[in-house]
C-alpha cells in the first residue's frame, strides 16, 4: 500500500478547526431605506454601505441618480441621457460607475462614466444594445448579449461581446449561447460570469469568461430573465427575476466558483430591479417590479475561511487527524412544504432537484373516484398548475425534469390499462410513440430522452423492461421476479433499482445494468408503492403501504437509504402515506421531495435534507 507521502502531486488543506457550513447559507434579507423615485430597469454600483443607483423606467425613462450612505437616499446629478435597460459595470465602486447601451427609446450605443458627483459621455460601444449584461469597473468592462437593432441591424438577440480599457471598446469572442435579460458578474473584462436570461425562456446557462472565450459551466438550479446580480466571477449571487410559472420570484442563488447555491429568499418577489451593487456577502437591490417598487432589501453574510463541502478532505492539525466532509444521513429528516392544488393518489413525478419537480396524473379521492390529467410544478416554495396531460390516468410512471418530462402508461378510463407516452417540453404535453406493453403500476428512471420503464400489471404482474431512445420504446430483459407498485431508483437509463412492489408486499430488490436484473440486498421493511430517488449506489426510499393493519397503520413513514452495499432505516416521514410521487431524478440520497399519496387529505409535500458533517478517518 502506498503511503500519504509517497503519493506525488497529491495535497491535503490542513485547518486548524474542521471546515463549517458556508457562511452565505446562513445570510438573510433585510428592508433597507427606500429609494426617493419608484422605477424598474435601471442599474446600480457600489455597496450597501456607499452605493448608487440610476436610470431607468417610472414608467418613462429617466435621468435620475440617487446616492446611499448605509441608511437612506439622496438624489444627485442625473445622466446625460435618460435611458432603462443598461449594463452597468458592476463591481464599479460608488464614486467610479460606467454603463453602457440601453434604452432611450431607441437602442443607443452610448456611455456614460460616474466620477462621484456626475455623468460624462465617453466612448461609445460598437453594437447598440438594450437589456445586455456588464461586468468589470469604469477602467475595465466588459458588455455582453442583449437585444440589438436599428441602426446596428435587425431586431433580434446576440451574443456580441466587447471589452473596454478605459478608452476604447473592441469586439471579442461571443457568448455561446445568444441572450437578453442575462445577468452578469466580475471585477475586470478579463474574468466574467453570465447567467440567466431569455432566448431560450427563463435560461439556467452560466457561462465564464477568461479573458479570450466563454465556457459553460454549471447552471441556476431555476432558469431565469430579468434578475439582478452582485459579486465577481468565482463568487457572485443571482437574485429574484422572472421564472417559468413564477413571476417575481424571490429565489437567491450563490455561486461558489463551481456551482450555484440556493441561499435565504428575497422578502418581496420582484424583477428588473436596481441593482448590480456589492459582493456575495454583501449585496442590496431596490426597486422593479411588480409597479415600480421603493423598497429595497439588503442581504448580509458571514464570510467563513473554510466551507463545508461534500468530499473534501483535510487534515485537522488541532485534533491531529485526518477527516472528511460527507452527508451526514443519520441526521437527515423530513420538513413540511406547501400543499399540492389538487388532493390525489396515484400519481407520477420528476424533477432533477428538490427546488423543481412535476406532479402529473392521479385519481381524485372523491367517490367515485375520477382519473385526472392535472399535473402542477413545484418551484422551492409552492405548487402551480400547469397544462393539463392530454391523456387523464393514475398509476403511471414519469421520467424527467420539470421542464423536460415523460408519461406514460398508467390505467384510463372506462378504466383500462394504456401504453400512452406523452412528452412535456416546460409548456404543453404531446403524444408520442406507445410503450410496447400496455400497463400500470409500473416504475421509471431517467431523463426524457433516454428514460427506462419496468414492472406493471396488465392486470396480471409482468416484468417486461422497455428502453426509450427520445423517438421509440425497445424491449428488453425482464425483472426477475414481476412485480408492480415498485420504488426506483436511478438516475440514467444505465443504472437502476427496483425496490420492493406487491407480492402482495416485498422487500425484494434487483439491481439494473443497463442490460439485465441481479438481485441484491432487500430492504428491511417489506411494503408496496413506496417512492424514491438517487442513484443504484446512493440511493433513498420512503413511505409506501403495509398489509396487516388498517388505515392509517397500513401507511408506511418508513425512510431507508442504500449505500451501494445495504439498506439502512432514517428519519421517518411526518405522514405515512403510499401512493405518492417524488422528483425521482434527484442523483443523491441527501434531497428527496415526496408529494400526494394516500393519507388524508392527500395534498402534502414533504423534502427529506440531510446535512454535511466532518467524520474523522479511523482506515489505514
Amino acid at each position: 500500500m502506498a503511503k500519504y507521502s509517497d503519493i506525488k502531486g497529491f495535497t491535503v488543506q490542513t485547518v486548524s478547526t474542521d471546515p463549517a457550513a458556508s457562511g452565505i447559507a446562513a445570510g438573510s434579507w433585510a428592508s433597507g431605506g427606500a429609494i426617493n423615485t419608484g422605477r424598474s430597469y435601471g442599474a446600480g454600483a457600489g455597496s450597501t454601505t456607499a452605493g448608487i443607483i440610476f436610470g431607468g423606467s417610472e414608467p418613462s425613462k429617466s435621468a435620475k441618480t440617487e446616492s446611499y450612505d448605509g441608511s437612506s437616499w439622496t438624489e444627485v446629478n442625473d445622466m446625460n441621457t435618460a435611458r432603462a435597460q443598461m449594463a452597468p459595470a458592476i463591481r464599479a465602486p460608488y464614486t467610479a460607475a460606467l454603463i453602457a447601451g440601453g434604452e432611450e427609446p431607441s437602442i443607443s450605443n452610448k456611455v456614460e462614466s460616474w466620477d462621484g458627483s456626475s455623468w460624462t459621455e465617453t466612448t461609445e460601444i460598437n453594437t447598440a444594445r438594450r437589456i445586455a449584461g456588464g461586468a468589470g469597473i469604469q477602467t475595465s468592462m466588459l458588455i455582453f448579449g442583449g437585444y440589438v437593432g436599428p441602426p446596428a441591424g435587425p431586431p433580434g438577440t446576440t451574443a456580441n461581446t466587447e471589452s473596454w480599457n478605459g478608452s476604447a471598446w473592441t469586439e471579442v469572442n461571443n457568448l455561446n449561447s445568444g441572450r437578453y435579460t442575462l445577468c452578469g458578474a466580475g471585477a475586470t473584462n478579463t474574468a466574467a460570469l453570465a447567467f440567466g436570461g431569455s432566448s431560450p425562456p427563463y435560461a439556467s446557462i452560466t457561462e465564464q469568461w477568461d479573458g479570450t472565450n466563454w465556457t459553460e459551466v454549471a447552471d441556476l438550479n431555476t432558469g431565469r430573465d430579468e434578475g439582478m446580480s452582485a459579486g465577481i466571477y468565482t463568487a457572485a449571487l443571482v437574485i429574484g427575476g422572472l421564472a417559468d410559472g413564477a413571476p417575481y420570484v424571490t429565489k437567491t442563488e450563490n455561486w461558489d466558483g463551481s456551482s450555484w447555491t440556493e441561499i435565504a429568499d428575497l422578502a418581496t418577489g420582484r424583477a428588473q430591479g436596481l441593482s448590480s451593487a456589492g459582493t456575495n456577502t454583501a449585496a442590496f437591490v431596490a426597486g422593479g417590479n411588480p409597479g415600480n417598487l421603493t423598497s429595497m432589501e439588503v442581504f448580509t453574510a458571514a464570510t467563513t475561511f473554510s466551507k463545508q463541502v461534500e468530499g473534501q478532505l483535510f487534515f485537522n492539525s488541532t485534533a491531529n487527524a485526518f477527516k472528511e466532509t460527507i452527508t451526514d444521513l443519520g441526521a437527515g429528516a423530513w420538513a413540511s412544504g406547501a400543499n399540492i392544488n389538487t388532493a390525489r393518489e396515484g400519481t407520477a413525478g420528476a424533477g432533477d432537484s428538490a427546488e423543481a419537480a412535476l406532479l402529473v396524473g392521479g385519481y381524485t379521492t372523491s367517490s367515485p373516484t375520477i382519473r385526472v390529467a392535472n399535473v402542477e410544478s413545484w418551484d422551492g416554495s409552492s405548487w402551480t398548475e400547469v397544462n393539463d396531460l392530454n391523456s387523464a390516468r393514475y398509476l403511471l410512471a414519469s421520467s424527467g425534469t420539470n421542464t423536460a418530462a415523460l408519461a406514460y402508461g398508467g390505467n384510463t378510463p372506462p378504466p383500462a390499462v394504456t401504453a400512452v407516452t406523452e412528452s412535456w417540453n416546460g409548456s404543453s404535453w404531446t403524444e408520442v410513440n406507445d410503450l410496447n406493453t400496455a400497463r400500470q403500476s409500473l416504475a421509471g428512471v431517467g431523463p426524457y430522452t433516454s428514460a427506462l420503464a419496468f414492472g406493471g400489471t396488465t392486470p396480471t404482474k409482468v416484468g417486461n423492461t422497455e428502453t426509450w431512445d427520445g423517438s421509440s420504446w425497445t424491449e428488453t430483459s425482464d425483472l426477475n421476479t414481476a412485480r408492480g407498485l415498485q420504488a426506483s431508483v436511478g438516475v440514467t437509463q444505465t443504472a437502476a433499482l427496483s425496490v420492493s412492489g406487491n407480492f402482495p408486499q416485498a422487500n425484494q430488490v434487483e439491481e439494473w445494468d443497463g442490460s439485465s436484473w441481479t438481485e441484491i440486498a432487500e430492504v428491511n421493511t417489506a411494503r408496496y408503492n413506496p417512492s424514491g430517488n438517487g442513484s443504484s449506489t446512493i440511493g433513498l426510499i420512503f413511505g409506501g403501504r403495509i398489509l396487516g393493519g388498517s388505515p392509517p397503520a397500513a401507511y408506511s413513514a418508513l425512510t431507508e437509504s442504500w449505500n451501494g452495499t445495504a439498506w439502512t432505516e432514517r428519519a421517518d416521514l411526518a405522514t405515512a402515506r403510499g401512493d405518492g410521487a417524488s422528483a425521482n431524478n434527484i442523483s443523491n440520497n441527501s434531497k428527496a421531495l415526496y408529494f400526494s399519496g394516500s393519507n388524508p387529505p392527500y395534498v402534502y409535500t414533504e423534502e427529506w435534507t440531510a446535512p454535511l458533517a466532518n467524520k474523522t478517518i479511523t482506515a489505514s
